[in-house]
């Protein structure tokens, strides 16, 4: 392909410098250029890529996309917006990957990493060749490839869906964050069904508002249906017990299904009984039921599956095939994940770090607790700070006893965090251990038989970023320690 094709996906742009190249590849990164590659200039937080623009060259660049004047010896496209046109240009390179395959997308604040498990699981039931892409890894087939970000920048996404397609995948099921709708990282991306779980307070030093947080969400709705064709329908799944849901029926003009417990809805909970080995419910569909035994426990663990119900159901998959998925999976990694022993204490890990989150897993654990339930929550650095006195005071009301310490308190003072969260609940005990591991420990050493220790705020993260170091650390090996250190050595 030569530039002039590629920058067909351009409809305004400004070259300087003639020629028309052959394009091998594009990127992002200068470390990644090779011969005939076209470098975009992206300025992020740290580091403008723009500055990179006469090494890009030297190691290979045939073209470069800027927003500001740069000097160099190969044509320049200036555009208003790299990032944005980032997105058309690698969607156009990779020949529009997603119009290949069936892509559904997560979107909501809590339950989106279990969710987008179970629908891959219900696909793969389906005989499907699947791909997923999310908080904890991406996967094309049975292949895992480590991630960075929820959603990652749309040149990584191109380029992981024209893999997918290359391998021949017939399904697909990603995590869409807020800050990727808002920065246009899925413009270019043909989802076919869209899926909103729930809206609680989250991201509010990035959205400011919930407002805002709920529109940036809403973006993923608005772009869905559009376009309608009679041979590939699109279909919003929709929370209807979440008052978000009614902003995004208005924004969408995809088909709508919904889900719920409490409201009416398409796809509706009954009979919903909770126990200490799981869930069972009956599923009322448009056109029968279903009786689902399910190993995952907690009301908000209906509501992912049943989310994950609807987007099969919408899909085509038999309502018997979608019940044996969702009763085969028997948990994610990090999401009410129990760490096993054999002392009478129930340890849970959970990546719960939103107070909605938080309290979800506390009303569990305490139905299913016969003594007293401790809480280890805390909050990352340099992200929003108003929740954290939230988050002390859902520890502080669903848990017998709470511990604050640190998560990932990254260039804060985790002091600082902990006198946020402290500043929420000025009446209430709680303990303060800056330390995270000691934290673990102590809970644990203090947890007598029948007890409950929630470790809630990392889940499957298996590091702890302090400052601009990264630290191996995991809860659950955390928790394995302090289990083998209070038997002596048995577990």
């Amino acid at each position: 392909m030569d530039l002039s094709t590629v920058l067909a996906a351009l409809p305004f742009y400004q070259q300087d410098k003639a020629g028309n190249p052959a394009i091998t590849s594009i990127e992002n990164d200068h470390r990644l250029i090779q011969e005939g590659s076209i470098f975009i200039c992206i300025k992020g937080f740290t580091f403008d890529g723009h500055e990179a623009a006469e090494e890009a060259v030297r190691k290979g660049a045939v073209a470069i996309v800027a927003e500001r004047p740069i000097t160099v010896s190969v044509p320049v496209i200036y555009v208003s917006e790299t990032k944005r046109a980032m997105a058309h240009l690698a969607a156009h390179f990779y020949d529009y990957p997603t119009e290949s395959f069936h892509l559904i997308g997560i979107t909501g604040t809590n339950g989106k990493t279990t969710t987008s498990h179970l629908i891959e699981q219900i696909l793969r039931a389906n005989g499907e060749t699947t791909g997923l892409i999310g908080t904890m890894y991406m996967k094309i087939g049975d292949e895992t490839i480590e991630t960075k970000n929820t959603t990652p920048e749309s040149l990584t996404l191109q380029k992981t869906f024209s893999k997918m397609k290359r391998a021949n995948v017939t399904s697909a099921v990603m995590e869409v964050s807020s800050h990727a709708l808002q920065e246009g990282r899925t413009n270019g991306t043909a989802f076919k069904v869209a899926v909103f779980t729930n809206l609680t307070q989250d991201h509010l030093d990035f959205h400011k508002t919930m407002e805002e947080y709920r529109t940036a969400k809403g973006l993923l709705f608005a772009r869905l249906g559009n376009v309608v064709h009679s041979d590939s329908l699109a279909f919003a799944v929709l929370n209807a017990d979440d008052r978000a849901s009614t902003v995004y029926k208005s924004m969408t003009a995809a088909h709508i299904v919904t889900y719920g417990i409490d409201n009416k809805a398409d796809i509706k909970a009954k009979n919903i009984r909770l126990t200490s080995e799981g869930t069972a419910f009956t599923i009322d569909y448009p056109g029968g039921t279903v009786e689902v035994q399910s190993k995952l426990a907690g009301r908000f663990n209906v509501y992912n599956m049943l989310a994950a119900f609807a987007a099969g159901f919408v899909s085509k998959v038999r309502p018997e095939t979608i019940q044996k998925a969702l009763e085969s999976v028997t948990g994610v990694a990090g999401r009410f994940e129990i760490v096993p022993n054999n002392q009478d204490i129930s340890v849970i890990v959970d990546y719960a770090h939103t107070p909605d989150s938080l309290i979800n897993v506390l009303q569990t654990v305490r139905p299913l607790t016969k003594g007293r339930v401790i809480a280890i929550a805390g909050c990352g650095g340099d992200r929003d700070k108003t929740k954290r006195p939230l988050m002390a005071q859902a520890a502080c009301r669903y848990a017998d006893e709470a511990i604050f310490t640190s998560d990932n308190p990254r260039s804060e003072d985790p002091k600082v965090i902990l006198a946020d969260m402290g500043a929420g609940v000025p009446d209430e005990q709680y303990t303060v251990i800056e330390d995270r591991k000691e934290a673990i420990f102590k809970a644990i050493e203090a947890a007598e038989p029948g007890d409950a220790v929630v470790i809630a705020g990392k889940g499957h993260e298996t590091y702890q970023i302090i400052g601009k170091d990264v630290f191996h650390f995991d809860d659950r090996e955390m928790a394995k320690e302090a289990l083998l250190q209070k038997e002596g050595g048995q577990i």
